[in-house]
């Protein structure tokens, strides 16, 4: 079993940043791919970003390419995202989540394990 925790969520104006952070407890961390999704009210949940795990590959969202990156530190089995040039439309809880088996990083299926969320709020 691993249990993730996010934290780092709040309230911002367009154009700033945000850091989201996620703690691995539990069992290893190892090969384990990490990802963060997103949820808007009314909306379905959807992927934002993803990062192998020793972190040499990332895959990001359209939508979010350019403005967030994915990192890792698997020595304090933790994982980031960092959110730059953040847009009204960015609002949504955000969810991190493990992977620890093969399937396609981009559905929520293929994740073994998520987190609580923690709210990210873009006012304009």
């Amino acid at each position: 079993q691993v249990q993730l925790v996010e934290s780092g969520g709040g309230l911002v104006q367009a154009g700033g940043s945000v850091r989201l952070s996620c703690a691995a407890s539990g069992r290893t961390f190892s090969n384990t791919a990490m990802g963060w999704f997103r949820q808007a009210p009314g909306k379905e949940r959807e992927f934002v970003a993803v990062i192998s795990w020793r972190g040499g590959t990332t895959f990001y969202a359209d939508s979010v390419k350019g403005r967030f990156t994915i990192s890792r530190d698997n020595a304090k089995n933790t994982v980031y995202l960092q959110m730059n040039s953040l847009k009204p439309e960015d609002t949504a809880v955000y969810y991190c989540a493990a992977s620890q088996g093969s399937g396609s990083w981009y559905y929520g299926t293929s994740y073994d394990y998520w987190g609580q969320g923690t709210q990210v709020t873009v006012t304009s």
